[in-house]
């Protein structure tokens, strides 16, 4: 019986430590990973595994903006059902494949929960969480490798079952995209597709067939991702 309990003990403390540490920024909250933290870059965070042979394999990035006439679930989940077309180098052109785009419930508060295959990286899969919360749009994408899929389905299963979101009564409102801000694309000198290769060149325009000012906040979360993956390449080099 002893040694029963010991193992039921032991059991229980390794779950835990699974997901011991919770993130919490001004609109949202939820259960990270072992071993995993979050920074702000620029105007979105981002979290990723602080083995630094793992971060190439997923990312969580989450950004919020003053909500404007575009944001609703219904407008997010009309943009989610619809595949996202843009340019590669060497002119290319990307189709993401579309798995689902449905409504869901988590800890009490609507989502859109959506899951596409090369919309944001070709060869990641990228889930999208967003919602509105007030005055708020808020969006949480998790971003994975298709090798690591699998692997990682559960771990964010476990994240998005942690989720909560709420709107500060005094909120610092540093990293808040204003409503109808439409300059984060302009400006990044990016395009909003996921891709390490340092040679693309400033000024290119994404085509996309559900994109517009409308969906700025889905485009600011595929740049923060592109930006930190570019980044982490030019340090490795």
């Amino acid at each position: 019986m002893n040694v029963l309990k010991l193992s039921l003990i032991t059991l229980f403390l390794f779950s835990g430590q699974a997901f011991a540490k919770r993130f919490t920024n001004q609109y949202c909250e939820f259960e990270l990973p072992n071993g995993w933290e979050c920074a702000l870059e620029g105007s979105e965070w981002v979290c990723q595994s602080e083995n630094e042979e793992r971060k190439k394999e997923a990312i969580i990035i989450l950004a919020a903006k003053v909500r404007g006439e575009q944001d609703s679930l219904d407008q997010y989940q009309t943009y989610l059902k619809t595949s996202k077309t843009y340019s590669l180098p060497g002119g290319k052109t990307q189709v993401s494949e579309g798995k689902y785009a449905n409504l869901k419930d988590v800890n009490g508060h609507q989502w859109v929960d959506a899951l596409h295959l090369a919309s944001e990286v070709p060869g990641f899969y990228t889930r999208y969480l967003a919602t509105v919360k007030e005055d708020l749009g808020v969006a949480v994408t998790f971003s994975v490798s298709k090798d690591h899929y699998q692997a990682y389905q559960g771990v964010f299963d476990k994240v998005v079952a942690s989720l909560r979101v709420f709107r500060q009564k005094q909120m610092d409102m540093a990293g808040i995209k204003p409503k109808g801000d439409g300059s984060v694309l302009d400006d990044s000198g990016f395009m909003p597709e996921a891709t390490t290769d340092t040679s693309q060149k400033k000024g290119e325009k994404k085509a996309s067939s559900g994109g517009g000012d409308e969906m700025m906040l889905f485009g600011a979360v595929a740049v923060a991702a592109i930006i930190f993956f570019i980044i982490k390449k030019k340090k490795k080099s």
